[in-house]
C-alpha cells in the first residue's frame, strides 16, 4: 500500500503541477534579454558585459543571470518554444518533490498530504504565471539547500560539502544565491539557539561566501550583488508589498495561504503553551523552524516577488502542524480521496481541453506594433517601457536602438526608471527624458497619460493604432502612408522566437 500510494501521490502532484503550467499566455518581459545573453554565450563564445542595445548610457553588463540565459537559449534552440513551458513545469516539480523530501526526512509522519501540496502551488500560481524566469532556478536551490542542511542535522554534514559547489552554480544563473547563504546563517543561528552542533553550518558558509568571487566578473561582482541585493525599486510592481494599495487586491491565494498558515501556526503555539509552560515549550521548539518562517513571511509580505520563499518554507516546516490538527479534528479519511479524484480530474480535463501553441498577448506587448516598425524599414531610436524594451530589442536590433529595459540595476543608471516614470504619468517635467535621452520613435500604452499628451503634440504623429498601444514618429519624419501589419496570430505566434541579432 505505501508504494502505491507514493506513486499515485506523485503522478498526481505531476500532472496537476503540469496542468496549471500551460495555462500561461504570455512570456515574462525579461527573457527577450535572457536569451539574446545566452545567445552570446553559445553562438558568439562570450559573456555579454558591455551593452549593445541602447541608445541611453550604460555602465558594465552586470548579468547576475547569463547562466539562465544560457539554459533558455539551449532548450529554445533545441526543443522549440513550448519547452519553455515544460522546463517552467520541471523546475515546479523539482521544488514540492523536495518538498516532500524534506517533510519525509523532518517529521515521523506521511508526507504524502496532498491537499498542502496542492494548497502551496495555488498560492504561488500568480508569481508562477509565466513561462520559466530566472528565479526560478533560485526557488528550486533554495529547496535543495535546505534538504541537505537538513540532512546535516540527521547526521549526514557530509553533505554540506555540496553547499559551495552548487553556490557556484546558483550565483551564475541568478543573483537570488543570497537567499541560499541567508539559509545557511540561519541554520547556524538556529542550531545555536538550539544548543546543537552549529559550527558546521558557519565552516560551510565561509567558503561558499568566498565562492562567489567564481562567476565572469570575479570579486567586483560581489559588489554588484550587495548593491541589487539592497536596492529599493518603487517603481516596480513585483518589488511592492503584498499589502500596499496597489497590491492590495492581488495575491488572494497567496493571501489566503499566509493567513492560513500564521492561524494553524498561532493555535498551535497557544496549545501546546496550554498544556506546558512558556519556557518548556520554548525550550522543546526547533528554533531553525522559526527563524525560516519568520525571516521568509517578512520577505514575502514586503515584496511580492519573494513570495515563493515563504511558501516553500511553510510546505516544509508548518506541514507536522497542518498535518496533527487534520487529524485531531478527525477529517474523514474519504475527503482525501474526493482531493485526489477531483485534482486528477481537473488537471486531464486542463491538458486534454487546451489548445496547444505558443503563449501569445496581445494585450501585455505590442506585437503588431513592432511589426509595423519592422515592415516599413522605420529605424532610429526607440523609448517604451523598460517591461517592453527587450522585447523591441530581440525583434527590431540593429535598426532599432532602445531606451532601456528590464536589465535596469544590471546595465542602467539610476536616474533612467525614474524618468520614465514620471514621462508616461505626465508628471511634472514629463518631457525631460525626450530632451535628455531624444527618441526618434515611440511605442506607448494608450492607457498611460502620455499618449493623449504625445497625440495632442505637433512634435509628434500617431502612425499606428492598435487596441493597446500605438506608434508615434516625429513628425518631420512622417509618411502619407504605411504598409499595415497582417491580423493574422498564427504568423506572429510563428515567427516569435525569430531576430537579426547575430554574433
Amino acid at each position: 500500500m505505501g508504494i502505491k500510494r507514493k506513486l499515485l501521490f506523485y503522478f498526481t502532484l505531476v500532472i496537476f503541477i503540469l496542468s496549471v503550467s500551460v495555462l500561461v499566455n504570455n512570456y515574462d518581459f525579461d527573457l527577450w534579454a535572457r536569451l539574446i545573453a545566452g545567445m552570446g554565450v553559445v553562438e558568439g563564445h562570450q559573456v555579454l558585459k558591455t551593452d549593445f542595445l541602447s541608445y541611453t548610457p550604460t555602465h558594465t553588463w552586470w548579468d547576475h543571470e547569463w547562466g539562465s540565459g544560457v539554459i533558455f537559449y539551449i532548450v529554445l534552440k533545441f526543443l522549440g518554444p513550448y519547452s519553455l513551458i515544460l522546463l517552467q513545469a520541471l523546475l515546479t516539480c523539482g521544488i514540492f518533490v523536495l518538498i516532500s523530501k524534506i517533510v519525509k526526512l523532518k517529521y515521523n509522519i506521511m508526507p504524502y498530504c496532498l491537499f498542502i501540496y496542492i494548497f502551496g502551488i495555488m498560492a504561488l500560481n500568480t508569481n508562477f504565471s509565466s513561462p520559466v524566469r530566472c528565479h526560478m532556478f533560485s526557488f528550486l536551490l533554495f529547496t535543495l539547500f535546505i534538504y541537505i542542511l537538513e540532512l546535516a542535522r540527521r547526521g549526514k554534514p557530509k553533505f554540506l560539502i555540496l553547499l559551495p559547489l552548487l553556490t557556484i552554480f546558483w550565483n551564475n544563473v541568478h543573483g537570488g544565491v543570497v537567499s541560499g547563504l541567508g539559509l545557511i546563517g540561519m541554520f547556524a543561528l538556529g542550531e545555536f539557539l538550539n544548543k546543537k552542533p552549529w559550527k558546521q553550518y558557519v565552516y560551510t558558509l565561509i567558503p561558499s561566501i568566498l565562492f562567489l568571487a567564481i562567476n565572469p566578473y570575479g570579486f567586483e561582482y560581489i559588489k554588484f550583488l550587495l548593491m541589487a541585493t539592497t536596492m529599493k525599486r518603487p517603481e516596480v510592481a513585483e518589488w511592492w508589498g503584498i499589502f500596499s494599495k496597489h497590491q492590495f487586491q492581488h495575491q488572494i491565494m497567496f493571501k489566503i495561504f499566509l493567513f492560513s498558515i500564521v492561524g494553524v501556526e498561532i493555535y498551535t503555539v497557544i496549545q501546546n503553551i496550554k498544556n506546558s509552560t512558556l519556557k518548556k515549550w520554548y525550550d522543546e521548539q526547533d528554533k531553525v523552524k522559526w527563524i525560516i518562517l519568520i525571516v521568509t513571511l517578512y520577505l514575502a509580505v514586503s515584496h511580492v516577488k519573494l513570495i515563493p520563499f515563504f511558501v516553500i518554507s511553510a510546505c516544509c516546516y508548518a506541514y507536522d502542524d497542518i498535518y496533527n490538527l487534520g487529524k485531531k479534528f478527525n477529517i474523514p479519511l474519504f475527503t482525501e480521496k474526493i482531493i485526489y479524484v477531483m485534482v486528477i480530474l481537473l488537471s486531464i480535463f486542463s491538458l486534454t481541453a487546451k489548445e496547444y501553441s505558443v503563449p501569445l498577448n496581445y494585450a501585455a506587448y505590442p506585437v503588431r506594433e513592432v511589426e509595423f516598425i519592422r515592415i516599413n524599414n522605420l529605424k532610429g531610436d526607440i523609448l517604451t517601457n523598460f517591461g517592453l524594451g527587450s522585447y523591441v530589442s530581440y525583434k527590431l536590433y540593429p535598426n532599432n536602438l532602445i531606451y532601456m529595459d528590464g536589465r535596469y540595476e544590471e546595465v542602467y543608471y539610476d536616474d533612467m526608471v525614474p524618468l520614465l516614470k514620471k514621462f508616461f504619468l505626465v508628471n511634472q517635467g514629463w518631457d525631460e527624458v525626450l530632451s535628455k535621452y531624444p527618441p526618434e520613435i515611440l511605442i506607448l500604452e494608450k492607457y498611460y497619460p502620455v499618449f493623449d499628451a504625445i497625440k495632442n503634440s505637433e512634435k509628434w504623429k500617431l502612425v499606428f493604432e492598435g487596441e493597446v498601444f500605438g506608434v508615434f514618429v516625429l513628425s518631420k519624419d512622417a509618411k502619407e502612408s504605411y504598409t499595415i501589419p497582417t491580423n493574422n496570430i498564427k504568423y506572429y505566434k510563428d515567427t516569435l522566437f525569430d531576430t537579426d541579432i547575430k554574433f
